[in-house]
């Protein structure tokens, strides 16, 4: 055989059947099983130990590791006692097995029996990451009040002799008169004003770190004395955004201006922030470690009260513990809930926005006082790609989360900032040219100061790699983003395709085997409806519902707002001619959301998780998704479904503009004459369909409560009903006109379809086994699934599993064969039976 037919052998590990699968979901919203055990494949090493909250009897845990099943052996590790519910470590875990367990131990020193054993195993391809004892973490911090920002310190000096040269000057300039200009004195309710104080504080900080003068400092002392003149507001002090806010203020004016409080202020700053950690605290510790993620508190809050837990750490016992704990929380489950290597945001595109600046400051912080470098994460490490692949510039986000319909300036100047930043401290050369591109940085105040005071420097060169994939798969966060031509982006077409582990939830939406299709930024195909309110009627039914997305609804009836309505990329292979993905989606109808937050945003609305509603349990058996981007001009799309009884399948797609709809041929037409774009889109299934559109939402947005820019012009929900059926399967051809690309006739024989240079062959009878061949004629490229025996290039190729996936294609100049069966499930949550 030819050595560029040798397979390359992409994953052959055994895929769960759809059978033996149950609802529990990969991932477990509320922790309900010690982590890590036999079943657990690590994400990381070393692991993190989880426990419910449930195992911690009284007011301690405490853990023991070991290589000796008996905890014997002089490695053995014994943590001391601890009031959360987590361990890390802090050491690479040599491979091999690995036992550990955990016992309940009160203030007293009463030690409660030892739980069982688990164990687990550690190989040799997890990736590694290890961090610094907080021991060492606090030995570094400075004694001097300059800890907030301290690993800014070393570089201040130069950085101020440089500053006026600095793209940033200006602005800071500009933002630092406009803080000025502000008097809080007059203000009967200062507390009101939190948020605005803390962009002042931020404006303030910023300019007196860079020039020293009194003028910004004095400023920020009149402010706090404003605050400190009254007690704080509880409705204040109830909100966790405006809590932290206050708490940052506070510190920052305390750390700044040490000198220009009096000991009686500084007190009674003191006790503001003793009074909201002791609100938060009790809410936090023991709860956040077992959860999943709280999107608010990672945000915003934890970076807050990390902050101000800095500033006055040394002088409250309750204050360092909480400090030792936002430590050991963030090593065991950040970045990104902990399990996500792959550097794109797994709570929504657009969300990334409100997590950046945390996920910036934090590492830079923690790197600077372990000395570790907590940028080679490896969720650090594919940030860069994760930020340019997930929202390019010039177009809208790949679109799975809310907000994601949104143009809005904040989460593209966020982003922006990000990835300079991140190009700046690792030379990520994706992040470089993201934000070379989406310069919006220069309008981003929270990252100002970085940029002006840490003396790195942006990469010699902003280009995009030569060897830049035209896709990408994002395997923990479940998202696949193909491209066709990133070096000239008004000509991209850009698929997104999205099956997540995570399910539904939070700021993540109901579309596992959802996709969207962009051709120069703008949306041919994609999700419909708009973002004005987390939980108001349209948000439930017509926006982050899977009515919304371009995927299946089983008897009408859609995925519920659960981690256990989970989907999954299970195969993922590309070269230069294919791009290709397969989602399974089996698992994600599973009836209603079972979390008290959701059963009162429906119950508060009037409404009810019901079949009305396109809520409910359903006889689905098989969802697998294949999805091609076939470059340049055309998508296919191949859906095994299978249901334990007769059901009626619909097939949705949404559009900008009204579908032309040819229902003889079942042939969706949609033309964008300000482009000058068409795409013809052409279903064929065994089974008979009806197709209907509307510009209707079953739930319409309120627009009186329109504040982001939102465009309310019609949006096109077009729906392929397929005749009542337990199993069909539907092959769906996309044609994309543009760049003088036209849409040629597609010429059937039985299951065979010509189309243009490709012939397409898929197994349309449910009866027979799912199969499916294309070839290119013209240059040979390949791709099969579910044949043993194929031809590649004139040579005979036998599949090394029954239903793999293989793809012949060019890579980076050379043409390979690739093999691929579904990679199993990394779960987190309990054993599958």
């Amino acid at each position: 055989m030819n050595k560029s037919l040798l397979p390359f052998i992409a994953c052959l590990m055994t895929f769960f059947s759809v059978a033996a699968r149950t609802t529990e979901g990969i991932h477990e919203n509320e922790r309900q099983t010690p982590y890590p055990q036999e079943w657990h494949t690590l994400y990381i090493n070393p692991a993190p130990l989880l426990v419910p909250a449930s195992m911690k009897k009284t007011d301690f845990l405490q853990f023991n590791l070991s290589r000796d099943k008996k905890f014997e052996s002089s490695g053995t590790i014994l943590s001391k006692p601890v009031p959360w519910n987590i361990y890390n470590p802090h050491r690479i875990l040599e491979s091999g097995t690995w036992y550990w367990r955990v016992r309940s131990v009160s203030k007293e020193g009463e030690v409660m029996p030892w739980s069982e054993t688990y164990s687990f195993q550690v190989l040799d391809d997890v990736p590694q990451f290890v961090t610094s004892s907080f021991d060492k973490f606090l030995k570094r911090i400075p004694a001097e009040h300059h800890r907030i920002y301290c690993f800014l310190q070393d570089s201040l000096e130069s950085a101020r002799h440089r500053m006026r040269n600095h793209p940033d000057f200006e602005p800071m300039i500009t933002e630092s008169r406009e803080a000025l200009a502000m008097d809080y004195r007059t203000d009967k309710y200062p507390y009101r004003k939190t948020s605005l104080m803390y962009i002042h504080t931020d404006y303030l900080n910023t300019a007196y770190t860079m020039f020293q003068r009194d003028v910004y400092a004095d400023k920020m002392v009149q402010n706090v004395r404003c605050l400190l003149a009254q007690e704080p507001e509880q409705r204040i002090l109830d909100n966790d955004f405006q809590a932290g806010e206050l708490a940052y203020i506070l510190a920052c004016t305390y750390e700044t201006c040490y000198e220009r409080l009096t000991s009686d202020e500084r007190t009674r700053i003191e006790n503001i922030i003793l009074r909201i950690l002791r609100q938060y605290t009790p809410h936090i510790v023991g709860k956040e470690e077992v959860h999943i993620f709280d999107n608010h508190f990672w945000q915003f809050t934890f970076r807050h009260l990390l902050q101000a837990s800095l500033a006055i750490y040394d002088k409250y016992p309750e204050v360092k513990d909480y400090l030792e704990y936002s430590y050991e929380l963030w090593t065991s489950r950040a970045p990104a809930s902990g399990f996500n290597r792959d550097g794109n945001w797994h709570n929504g595109t657009s969300y990334f926005s409100a997590n950046a600046v945390s996920l910036y400051y934090v590492s830079a912080l923690f790197s600077y006082l372990t000395g570790t470098d907590f940028f080679q994460h490896p969720f650090f490490q594919n940030a860069g790609i994760g930020q340019a692949y997930s929202w390019l510039p010039g177009s809208m986000a790949a679109g799975f989360g809310d907000g994601h319909e949104q143009m809005n300036p904040k989460p593209l100047r966020i982003r922006s900032a990000f990835a300079d930043l991140l190009a700046r401290t690792t030379g990520d050369p994706y992040a470089a040219w993201y934000s070379s591109l989406n310069n919006r940085y220069l309008d981003e105040y929270e990252t100002r100061l970085y940029r002006l005071a840490s003396g790195k420097q942006r990469p010699a060169s902003d280009e995009l790699p030569a060897d830049a994939p035209k896709a990408v798969w994002f395997k923990d966060s479940g998202e696949m983003m193909a491209n066709t031509n990133l070096r000239d982006l008004k000509h991209n077409l850009s698929l997104s395709f999205h099956s997540s582990p995570y399910g539904s939830g939070s700021h993540t939406h109901s579309n596992q085997n959802a996709f969207n299709l962009h051709y120069g930024g703008r949306p041919l195909y994609r999700a419909v409806g708009h973002y004005m309110n987390f939980s108001d009627a349209h948000n439930l039914l017509s926006y982050r519902n899977t009515r919304a997305y371009n995927t299946i609804l089983v008897d009408s009836i859609g995925q519920p707002f659960t981690i256990r309505a989970y989907g999954y990329i299970t195969r993922m292979l590309g070269g230069d001619h294919i791009s290709y993905a397969l989602g399974d989606a089996s698992h994600a109808y599973c009836g209603v959301s079972e979390y008290a937050m959701w059963k009162q945003n429906f119950a508060n609305q009037g409404l009810e998780q019901s079949r009305e509603n396109g809520f409910g349990e359903t006889p689905l058996k098989k969802y697998r998704r294949h999805i091609f981007l076939l470059h340049p001009d055309k998508v296919i799309i191949y859906d095994e479904l299978e249901a334990d009884k007769d059901v009626h399948w619909d097939w949705l797609l949404h559009s900008p503009v009204k579908f032309t709809i040819d229902e003889t041929h079942a042939t969706l037409v949609t033309e964008y004459p300000e482009t000058g774009v068409r795409s013809v889109a052409r279903l064929f299934c065994d089974q008979a369909c009806n197709i209907t559109q509307t510009d209707q939402y079953v739930a319409a947005p309120n627009i009186k409560n329109a504040v982001r820019g939102e465009d309310f012009s019609p949006e096109w929900s077009l729906a392929a009903r397929f005749a009542p059926c337990k199993a069909t399967r539907i092959l769906t051809i996309i044609q994309v006109e543009a760049d003088g690309h036209k849409s040629v006739e597609i010429v059937r024989d039985g299951n065979s379809f010509r189309c243009g240079d490709w012939v397409i062959e898929a197994e349309l009878s449910a009866k027979q086994p799912a199969s499916l061949h294309i070839q290119n004629e013209s240059n040979g490229v390949t791709f099969s699934y579910g044949i043993e025996k194929i031809n590649i290039g004139g040579n005979d190729y036998t599949c090394q599993q029954n239903d793999a996936s293989v793809l012949y294609d060019q890579i980076n100049g050379k043409w390979q064969t690739q093999e691929m069966s579904d990679c199993s499930l990394q779960l987190t949550g309990k054993e599958m039976k």
